[in-house]
């Protein structure tokens, strides 16, 4: 498939298929995916939808994840995974860029880019990785305006509520956010940076019949589980969110210092992608094939 051929685009939009797949049993399980490259290998290994987060689009750029990335920035990261993989798409809203009318924008500019779903959250900028300390929350009646916002903004496009509340206002404070958030037409909410498996059953268990999400990332104050432990926690989602970039990122470096040692990439090759193995995900032939024009490339014997 490529997005090319009008035909073989999905006919439903992509928040319908993203509810579609939400709805249906088991865990719905969103790796990370932040390239083009990194949602065509996703969706190769059988992942049906996918999580784009805002820490590993501003980190490949560069960047720290404080809120500094735009939304013109966002939806050019949106829009190469989706003409990629086809996939639908759950994307970090962060604070929604703004108040009120800024949300709406957020939300209007990430759907017509083809996002199935969006979480915002409840910090103020500038905001920080949901497992640091010392986070800065907007009050609840704030973000009750911005999830509504969101919620009148969306034709398909999944509204998920993030909470980062219980590290300051403990559980108490968070299952009340989240149950406000709901109200104001969240579709589901998403509890950030709980630390033990008895906090993840309790918010479970005070938020009944609510669609929750899990975030499992690495290095954060969240111990590791597995998705079927997450589903028999009461989770219906569960995120890696910068899993791929952590892994590209730890190869580029260590490839870069063999380069510096050697003045050579010899050493690396059997860590690397071939060139047929980048073609095959890339569909490349089912480019050429679109244009006659092109002849068939084919590969050298040496060096793919």
């Amino acid at each position: 498939m490529t997005y090319l051929v009008g035909s073989e685009n999905p006919s439903e939009s992509a928040g319908i298929r993203f509810r579609k797949l939400l709805d249906a049993s088991g865990i719905l399980q969103l790796p990370g995916a932040h390239n083009g490259q990194a949602a065509l290998q996703a969706k190769d290994a059988g992942f049906e939808a996918l999580y784009l987060s805002g820490a590993a689009m501003t980190a490949s750029m560069g960047l720290p994840d404080l809120g500094i990335i735009t939304i013109n920035e966002v939806t050019f990261f949106i829009r190469q995974i989706v003409r990629a993989s086809g996939l639908p798409i759950l994307v970090d809203g962060d604070t929604g860029y703004g108040e009120t009318l800024n949300v709406m924008n957020m939300v209007r500019a990430f759907e017509e880019a083809g996002a199935g779903a969006v979480h915002l959250e409840d910090q103020l900028l500038p905001k920080k990785c949901g497992h640091l300390n010392d986070k800065k929350l907007a009050s609840m009646d704030e973000m009750v305006m911005k999830v509504d916002a969101a919620r009148r903004a969306a034709r398909d496009i999944v509204i998920v509520a993030r909470t980062d509340a219980v590290a300051s206002e403990g559980m108490d404070g968070a299952v009340a956010r989240a149950k406000r958030y709901v109200a104001a037409g969240a579709d589901a909410i998403f509890p950030e940076a709980l630390t033990t498996a008895d906090m993840f059953h309790e918010f479970a268990r005070r938020m009944p019949g609510v669609r929750l999400l899990a975030n499992m990332t690495e290095f954060g104050r969240t111990p590791f589980f597995t998705a079927e432990e997450f589903e028999n926690m009461g989770y219906r989602m569960i995120i890696w969110p910068v899993s791929s970039l952590r892994v590209a990122n730890r190869a580029q470096a260590d490839l870069y210092a063999t380069l510096k040692r050697d003045g050579s990439t010899q050493a690396m090759v059997p860590r690397m992608q071939t060139r047929e193995e980048l073609y095959r995900t890339l569909r490349y032939h089912e480019y050429e094939a679109l244009d006659r024009s092109i002849v068939e490339t084919v590969l050298p014997a040496l060096g793919r």
